[in-house]
C-alpha cells in the first residue's frame, strides 16, 4: 500500500530511488497541478493517483516512500487547454516522463491518443476527454547506475576513425549463426561473431541509427507499416524496447563493453530536433501535454502553430534553458551511465538556432563545449535543417565533425561521367579544405560518405536511375528525386555480364574515392555485401527484407568484400592517407623531393590552371608524400599516388620520378577486375606508363 506522498526534492528530474522510496520531479512552468499515476506490474490497472505536493521554480516534485525500482508510472498535468495561447494541457491524457530511463508497453494508437476531438470542425481547438492510459507506454522507475564512465573506452583518434553506419535490428535479424531470440537486439550486436566480422572489415566505430524510444507513426500504422529508422523520438533516455530483448537495460551496457573490448567505439545517432508528437494535429504523448509552450518553438504571431525547421511538424525550443538541459542531461546519461563514445546529431542546425537563426555560440553548442565529459567525445553534426539559411556545412565549432554531403554528390557525379566536376571532386579528395581548412580544424572534421541510410545503397546507386518507393504508400513521391545515379543499361537487376562487371567496378571506384580521400570515411552497413533495397531510396518505413541485411552476401560477394577489407587496411597502413592537417603543396618530402600534395595530369606533370578549367577532363592523379617520424609506423617517407579515370577512353598515365632514390612504384590496389597493360606485374618502373581502362 502506498504511503502518503511527501514534498521530496526538485532535483534530479525524473524518478530517483533513494531513502526507501522514489522521488519524482517534472518540469512544467505553466502547469496548475501535476498528478502522479502509479500502475501495477502489467501496466493495465492504476493503483494510485497522487498530486505532486510542491513546485519549485517550475519543477513539480514529490517523494513516495515504499516504492522501488520497477514501479510503472505516468503523469497527468492540469492547466489551460488553450491552443491559441500555446497551451495544450489535458489531464485526461497519461503522459510519458521525459526523464524516464525505461518504458514498458507499446504505443497503441486510437482517437484517445490525441488531446483534441478527432474530426471536430474546429480541429485542435476542442479538448478530448477520453482517457488514453490503456494505449500509452508506462514510464519505469530504474535504479541508479554507478554514475561514472567505465574505463577501457577505445578513444580512437579522429584521423584513424572508420565509421560503420548500421541499424541495431536490421544488421543482425537475419544472421544465421545467432540465436533466433537474440537477433535484432543489442545482445546480438554485441555477439562475438558479429564483432569478429566488424574487426575483420577494419571498422573502428559503429554509428547506430536511433536507439532512443520512438513511435511507429499513426499514419504508418494505418498503412500497415512501421517506423524502421527511428527518427520519431518518444523519450531521450529510454532505449527502444524492441531492441532490449531479455537482457533489459543491461544488454545495452554489455553490448558496449563487448565492442569496447574489441577496440570498437559506439556512436549514437540522436534526434533532439523534433519529437514524435508532430504538428498541432499530432498526438499528446509527453512534452505537448506537460508544457507545450516551454518545450516547443511556437509561431510568435500565432501560438497555435509550431515552428517547423525539421519537416516533421515541430521543433524543440533550444532557446529555453530547460530544453537545453534536457538534451545535455540525456547526452551525459548515455555517455556516463551507458558508456557510449559519441553522437551524430540529426538536423543539428535546429539545435544550434538562437532566436530562430543559426549561431555558432547558441546555448546548446555552448553547453556541450563547456561540459567536461561531452566535449571530449566524438561529436558529429548533420549540418543542415529545413529552416531559413539551414545549410551550414563547415560552420560548426572546431571540436565538431560534420557529415559532408558535398563528398557524396561530387564522387557520384564524377564517376557517373558528369562534365565540369573534376575541380570540386579534387577538393573533396583533399579533405574539403575549402570548408574545413582553417587553423582550428583538420581534414578529420569532414565525415566522407557516398551512401548513408537516407538514399540509395551502393548497389542501387549503380543499378537504378529512378527511385522506386511504391512500397512506402506515397505514390513514389517521397525520397530524393535526383540521386546522381546510373543504371548502366537497364533499370534494376541484370544478368548481362558486361553490365554486372561495370556496376561492380563502379562500386569499387565510389568506395575507393571515399577511403582514399582525406577526412573520416563512413561505410553504410551492407554496402560491402552488395545490399539492395530494390531501388527504394527512402526505406524508413520498411521493417522487412528491404532493410534487413542478407548475410549470404558474405559468400556471394566475397570478392567485393575482400576488396573493401583491403581498401580499409590500405588506409590504415599509410598515414599519408589520414593526415591530421591539410597539405597545400608547400612542403617537400626530403628523399623523393615530391610535394606534400600534387595534382598530376596524364603525362605525369603538374596540372595547370587550363587543365583544371577543361570541363571534359575526367582523369587526374593525386600524389601524396610525407616524412613519417619514428613514433609512427616507420621512419621513412610515405608516398602514395592515386590515379582516377572516369573517362570513356583508356588513359596511359606516366608515373612520376622526381629523385634518383625513386626507382619504381608498386600497385597495391586497383578497382579494375584484373590487371591490364603494364600491370601484369605488381612493380612498375618510374616514368613507365600505367594504363587505366575506360569506364564505358
Amino acid at each position: 500500500m502506498v504511503e502518503a506522498i511527501r514534498a521530496g526534492t526538485p532535483a534530479p528530474l525524473g524518478a530517483t530511488c533513494k531513502d526507501g522510496g522514489v522521488n519524482f520531479a517534472l518540469y512544467s512552468a505553466n502547469a496548475e497541478r501535476v498528478e502522479l499515476c502509479l500502475f501495477d506490474d502489467g501496466g493495465t490497472h492504476q493503483t494510485a493517483r497522487l498530486t505532486l505536493p510542491e513546485c519549485s521554480d517550475g519543477v513539480w516534485h514529490g517523494f513516495v516512500p515504499g516504492l522501488q525500482a520497477g514501479q510503472l508510472y505516468g503523469y497527468r498535468v492540469h492547466g489551460p487547454y488553450a491552443p491559441k495561447e500555446g497551451h495544450r494541457f489535458n489531464p485526461h491524457k497519461l503522459l510519458i516522463d521525459p526523464y524516464a530511463r525505461l518504458l514498458a508497453g507499446e504505443l497503441i494508437w486510437s482517437d484517445a491518443s490525441y488531446g483534441f476531438v478527432q474530426g471536430d470542425a474546429a480541429e485542435d481547438l476542442s479538448i478530448d476527454k477520453r482517457d488514453n492510459a490503456a494505449g500509452v507506454p508506462k514510464s519505469v522507475v530504474v535504479a541508479g547506475a554507478n554514475g561514472h564512465r567505465r574505463p577501457g573506452a577505445p578513444l580512437v583518434p579522429w584521423n584513424d576513425t572508420v565509421i560503420y553506419e548500421t541499424h541495431v535490428r536490421g544488421f543482425t535479424l537475419r544472421h544465421p549463426e545467432l540465436p533466433p531470440e537474440a537477433r535484432g537486439t543489442f545482445e546480438a550486436l554485441g555477439d562475438q561473431r558479429v564483432i569478429a566480422y566488424l574487426k575483420a572489415l577494419g571498422i573502428t566505430s559503429v554509428e547506430l541509427l536511433p536507439v532512443h524510444a520512438f513511435a511507429d507513426d499513426h499514419f504508418l500504422v494505418r498503412k500497415g507499416l512501421e517506423n524502421y529508422w527511428g527518427y520519431s523520438t518518444l523519450n531521450y533516455f529510454a532505449p527502444q524496447p524492441r531492441y532490449l530483448g531479455a537482457g533489459g537495460l543491461a544488454s545495452f551496457r554489455n553490448m558496449v563493453r563487448a565492442l569496447h573490448d574489441a577496440g570498437i567505439e559506439v556512436i549514437l545517432d540522436v534526434v533532439y530536433n523534433h519529437t514524435a508528437e508532430g504538428n498541432r494535429t499530432g498526438p499528446t504523448l509527453s512534452f505537448r501535454g506537460i508544457d507545450n509552450a516551454s518545450y516547443y518553438r511556437l509561431q510568435p504571431d500565432n501560438l497555435r502553430e509550431y515552428v517547423d525547421f525539421t519537416g516533421c511538424g515541430n521543433s524543440l525550443n533550444f532557446d529555453h534553458p530547460r530544453v537545453v538541459a534536457l538534451a545535455i542531461d540525456s547526452l551525459r546519461y548515455w555517455a556516463q551511465e551507458m558508456h557510449v563514445d559519441g553522437f551524430r546529431f540529426d538536423l543539428a542546425v535546429t539545435l544550434a538556432r538562437s532566436g530562430g537563426h543559426f549561431n555558432v555560440h547558441a546555448p546548446f553548442l555552448q553547453a556541450v563545449a563547456g561540459d567536461p565529459l561531452l566535449s571530449r567525445l566524438k561529436l558529429i553534426a548533420e549540418p543542415w535543417d529545413l529552416g531559413p539559411d539551414g545549410y551550414r556545412l563547415g560552420g560548426f565549432p572546431p571540436e565538431w565533425a560534420e557529415w559532408n554531403d558535398r563528398v557524396r554528390d561530387s564522387v557520384r557525379a564524377f564517376w557517373r561521367g558528369d562534365t565540369g566536376v573534376l575541380p570540386d571532386f579534387a577538393r573533396r579528395l583533399h579533405g574539403s579544405g575549402d570548408l574545413f581548412g582553417h587553423p582550428e580544424r583538420g581534414p578529420w572534421a569532414s565525415v566522407n560518405f557516398v551512401t548513408s541510410h537516407d538514399g540509395f545503397t551502393l548497389a542501387d546507386l549503380v543499378s537504378y536511375e529512378q527511385r522506386h518507393n511504391e512500397a512506402n504508400g506515397e505514390d513514389n513521391r517521397d525520397g530524393h528525386q535526383e540521386n546522381l545515379s546510373a543504371n548502366y543499361g537497364v533499370e534494376g537487376p541484370s544478368n548481362d555480364p558486361q553490365i554486372r562487371d561495370l556496376r561492380e567496378r563502379q562500386r569499387r571506384n565510389l568506395l575507393a574515392s571515399v577511403f582514399l580521400s582525406q577526412g573520416t570515411p563512413m561505410l553504410l552497413s551492407g554496402d560491402e555485401l552488395g545490399r539492395s533495397q530494390g531501388g527504394n531510396n527512402n526505406a524508413y518505413c520498411q521493417d522487412n527484407e528491404t532493410n534487413w541485411l542478407d548475410w549470404s552476401g558474405v559468400d556471394d560477394q566475397s570478392g567485393f568484400l575482400a576488396f573493401v577489407r583491403d581498401l580499409i587496411a590500405l588506409r590504415a597502413l599509410h598515414p599519408v592517407l589520414r593526415r591530421q592537417r591539410f597539405a597545400h603543396g608547400e612542403e617537400q618530402a626530403p628523399v623523393s623531393g615530391f610535394a606534400d600534395i600534387d595534382w598530376l595530369r596524364e603525362d605525369g606533370e603538374t596540372m595547370s590552371e587550363d587543365d583544371w578549367h577543361d570541363e571534359q577532363r575526367r582523369c587526374v592523379g593525386m600524389l601524396l608524400a610525407e616524412f613519417i617520424p619514428e613514433e609512427h609506423v616507420r621512419a621513412d617517407e610515405d608516398t602514395v599516388l592515386v590515379i582516377l579515370n572516369a573517362g570513356e577512353q583508356a588513359v596511359e598515365f606516366v608515373l612520376p620520378a622526381e629523385s634518383a632514390f625513386i626507382s619504381g612504384w608498386r600497385c597495391v590496389l586497383a578497382t579494375a577486375p584484373a590487371p591490364v597493360g603494364k600491370l601484369h606485374a605488381l612493380d612498375v618502373e618510374a616514368r613507365a606508363t600505367y594504363v587505366l581502362i575506360p569506364m564505358a
